[in-house]
């Protein structure tokens, strides 16, 4: 693909108002000339998104994770000795700003787009079969970690936060107390990881979650273009 394309850059044309002569208020006329333009716009953009898609289905999680996907919410679960180890990302707002300026700033005339790489919030919930808690990790990629390949090996998620939560409730408590990890002596916070790791939450699992979001993402992207086209087409 060129490398002229812009990154994720419409350019939407205003709507042309008309007052009303019933109600007073302004309309929005149809078949419009703009609308058309837009149209087709969108027409090319969805061709060449799906000419550049890595994934045509989701990529799957090693390790056993059942994957449940509800429009932008992914949750994968996996069953292990007693225990539920629930992870939950959504993958709105999961492209660091930082990664589209990079790409626009850093490319080349006939250069190929670098893949804009999506790097969702999780949440990590652990369920013990006789217990009534669910302990909450709140887990997040620190920007500064992705994509350092050939360093000494270093985790490439964080744990941010650490709660215990009612098990069945939907609502968590905000007067249930919360760990803040900024804070948190290295070694609780070494054993916090180490938690993870021996659950199947590791780096591992870190890579192949980004894969999953990043193909999510493009997914749902295709479809908001597809949306919005049958939106602006008029009938």
């Amino acid at each position: 693909m060129s490398g002229t394309k812009p990154v994720r850059v419409l350019h939407i044309p205003k709507p042309l108002f008309v007052p009303s002569p019933e109600k007073g208020p302004a309309r929005v006329l149809c078949a419009l000339s703009g609308d058309k333009a837009f149209a087709q716009f969108l027409t090319d953009e969805i061709k060449e998104e799906k000419k550049i898609q890595k994934h045509k289905s989701l990529p799957k999680i090693s390790g056993g994770w059942e994957l449940e996907v509800h429009g932008t919410e992914a949750k994968l679960v996996r069953k292990i000795a007693g225990e539920k180890i629930t992870v939950t990302f959504n993958i709105n707002n999961s492209i660091p700003p930082s990664a589209e300026e990079d790409t626009q700033e850093q490319q080349k005339p006939d250069e190929q787009e670098p893949e804009l790489t999506s790097t969702p919030n999780f949440v990590v919930e652990v369920i013990k079969d006789d217990t009534k808690q669910t302990l909450v990790l709140d887990c997040h990629f620190p920007e500064d970690e992705i994509g350092h390949e050939g360093e000494e090996e270093s985790d490439i998620f964080t744990i941010r936060e650490v709660s215990f939560q009612p098990t069945g409730e939907a609502d968590w408590k905000d007067t249930n107390y919360t760990l803040n990890t900024d804070s948190l002596d290295w070694a609780l916070y070494d054993h916090l990881m180490d938690f993870l790791a021996d659950r199947g939450v590791d780096n591992t699992f870190a890579d192949e979650l980004i894969e999953l979001s990043t193909a999510l993402e493009h997914q749902e992207y295709i479809k908001f273009l597809e949306d919005l086209k049958s939106f602006v087409k008029c009938q």
